[in-house]
């Protein structure tokens, strides 16, 4: 049985302990074919173990994980199928990149011009015949994210893969992600980096002491938060703009600057040209992700 068309990534009721500690707990998601999803979490909120659970790298206390409805050990060719990083590519250091490929492609049963190929798409093909020692940790992350793409998977599977990256490479693994996902492949990526994450994700799951806590498309949950939408508003006249705005919103002041909520821009501006108000700025401020995350795992960080 091969992977199924749609390679999605289903997660029920996974559960993991290690002696009294739940790692994970009861824990149910899915992640779409197709799309980019994002796996949040502070630290020591499981999502590693999880990962490793989905690989099966790790036995569940209970609960199951599939990819396209199989298990990741029943797969005869699992590179085939599903490309994974767990941490920075590890590789013999005295072994060229192009050789560790051609290493991996003889494992797995692949023609071996794969490597080169794998080498181009991550933008390596310069260093292919450098040795891993060489290798800078931004690097080996290319080259960890080569090896997953071996096979030419239907799923990924990337934990912190951004690790080591400067500002070029971030932007190259993300355009590199959303074209693989473009294609109809399934992504799912844990990261720290928020910003990030708002820019390249598409769903979001967030879990934090081993337990869902949201999940969705990213701007459905940042949409949703309780946090209400404010205007930040830089006056020299701030004492008569407030007055002009008392009885229709809330306005605080915060450092010279003029915060207001129950309206929106278009509101405060038309009211600061009624009262004769110059504005140096007028800026509607929406809830971001890093905002979502931190109210929503709140007092939830564990150590794992």
């Amino acid at each position: 049985m091969t992977l199924t068309e749609d390679g999605q990534i289903v997660v029920s009721g996974l559960t993991k302990h290690y002696g009294k500690v739940k790692a994970v707990d009861d824990l149910s998601f899915a992640v779409r074919s197709g799309r980019v999803t994002g796996f949040l979490g502070p630290n020591g909120a499981g999502k590693t173990t999880t990962l490793r659970m989905i690989l099966n790298l790790v036995t569940p206390t209970s609960g199951t994980a599939t990819i396209g409805g199989q298990r990741y050990s029943d797969f005869p060719h699992p590179v085939r199928q599903v490309g994974a990083i767990l941490e920075a590519s590890a590789a013999h250091k005295g072994r060229t990149g192009r050789n560790h490929l051609r290493i991996m492609c003889a494992a797995a049963g692949l023609p071996l011009s794969r490597a080169d190929e794998a080498l181009e798409l991550v933008g390596l093909t310069p260093a292919a015949k450098r040795k891993f020692r060489g290798y800078s940790l931004g690097m080996r992350q290319r080259l960890g994210i080569a090896s997953a793409m071996l096979g030419d998977p239907k799923a990924l599977i990337l934990d912190e893969p951004a690790n080591g990256l400067d500002p070029e490479g971030i932007r190259w693994m993300r355009d590199l992600l959303r074209k693989f996902a473009g294609e109809g492949r399934t992504v799912l990526v844990s990261s720290h980096l928020l910003s990030e994450m708002e820019l390249l994700a598409d769903d979001i799951v967030i879990i934090a002491n081993g337990k869902l806590v949201k999940q969705g498309p990213v701007e459905t949950i940042v949409n949703g938060i309780s946090q209400a939408e404010r205007v930040r508003v830089r006056t020299p006249d701030a004492d008569k703009l407030a007055q002009a705005l008392a009885g229709k919103a809330t306005v605080t002041q915060e450092n010279g600057v003029l915060l207001v909520t129950g309206i929106g821009a278009p509101a405060v501006g038309e009211a600061a040209l009624r009262a004769g108000v110059v504005l140096h700025e007028l800026v509607e401020e929406r809830p971001d992700l890093e905002q979502v995350f931190l109210e929503l795992t709140a007092g939830k960080a564990g150590i794992r």
